[in-house]
């Protein structure tokens, strides 16, 4: 099959806030811009995208329950830098026992943001990982 890359798309009525907000925060650069419908390229080697787009006829909004997950190299000082920008985290930085230590935030869309770093994970999760062909 040969899958190049995958990114998600959220439908939300604050296309516009919500492009702002991983704009400023994330570095995002805007690849694709045509009012209703923008694609976004998160900062970083592994170039992730993120598209936006506005309810079109018939076409229900986001309503919640997704994670926008990015492995980030310093998840204390991006913490940092965001609560210190005023954001507020809906899931507290910690250490996890599967093998994070992150931190979530919820953008204009009402999806969450994870940001994460790896650790080590504890024993008893240990057991679940799988290693890729």
């Amino acid at each position: 099959m040969g899958i190049r890359s995958s990114s998600i798309t959220i439908v939300t009525e604050s296309l516009v806030a919500t492009r702002q907000f991983y704009e400023r925060h994330f570095q995002a650069q805007r690849l694709f811009d045509c009012g209703w419908y923008v694609v976004l390229r998160l900062s970083g080697p592994a170039a992730q995208e993120i598209s936006l787009m506005r309810p079109q006829q018939g076409m229900e909004p986001f309503r919640g329950g997704a994670y926008v997950n990015l492995e980030v190299e310093d998840v204390d000082q991006l913490y940092a830098n965001l609560t210190c920008a005023g954001l507020e985290a809906v899931n507290p930085l910690d250490d996890h026992p599967w093998g994070d230590r992150g931190f979530g935030l919820e953008d204009p869309s009402g999806a969450i943001v994870y940001c994460y770093q790896r650790i080590e994970p504890a024993d008893e999760f240990k057991a679940y990982f799988i290693k890729a062909n």
